[in-house]
């Protein structure tokens, strides 16, 4: 395994635990009042669009998954079309799965499907990106031992460790504590970015650690 390339991905990874810091400091010199806590639907949107953007251009400059196939336009096309419809359907699915877990059904609607996206972005979006609108190669990265490449192997423990989060982010929801973070979806949504930057550091970090370890086979 290649150390240039754990160090590509370190660097990646660092890269978009930046562009979340950023997000929730460099709004605050341009829009009145901004804050996590105090404007939390602005900044769910803020860090979806910053990580989203992020996570794009990075793939479009370091290929980490290039085919060896030449698409055509049209394909390129049909392919980010498809890409659009699976990360929305994502989005859905999230908000329905969240609302089955405890989220207000009516109220909080516009909450909730903004957390959804916040998720999506953590994890689909980043599917898209490396893996593209294959079911297939989804599952199989996600199965065990299905990783065939550092970059899925990172995918992996991101997308794991910002579910986790957001899972953990709920548990103070109920408590009796009054604090302003505990209003609907802030604990969750900070828990779910918590364990993103976490997951973005901890990758590149068990990859090197393990490295000797980890065979990756073509399939």
């Amino acid at each position: 395994m290649r150390e240039a390339e754990i160090r590509r991905l370190l660097a990646a990874n660092l890269l978009c635990a930046v562009s979340i810091v950023l997000a929730a400091v460099v709004p605050a010199f341009f829009l009145d009042g901004f804050s996590v806590l105090g404007t939390h639907l602005t900044w769910l949107c803020v860090c979806s669009v910053c990580v989203a953007t992020l996570n794009v251009i990075l793939h479009l400059v370091l290929k980490p998954n290039q085919s060896p196939k030449r698409r055509s336009f049209a394909l390129k096309i049909s392919r980010f079309l498809k890409c659009c419809i699976y990360f929305f359907m994502s989005c859905i699915l999230f908000h329905a799965i969240i609302v089955l877990y405890g989220a207000p059904l009516i109220e909080s609607v516009t909450e909730t499907f903004l957390f959804a996206v916040l998720l999506s972005t953590f994890t689909t979006l980043q599917c898209l990106c490396l893996l593209g609108p294959n079911i297939q190669a989804w599952i199989r990265v996600f199965s065990k031992n299905g990783a065939m490449s550092i970059w899925e192997s990172s995918l992996q423990i991101t997308c794991v460790c910002s579910i986790l989060g957001a899972w953990f982010g709920a548990f103070p929801i109920p408590l009796d504590w009054d604090r302003p973070w505990q209003v609907w979806p802030i604990s969750c949504s900070l828990g779910a970015t918590f364990g993103y930057m976490a997951g973005l550091i901890i990758a590149p970090l068990w990859i090197h650690w393990n490295r000797k370890q980890l065979t990756y086979k073509s399939r």
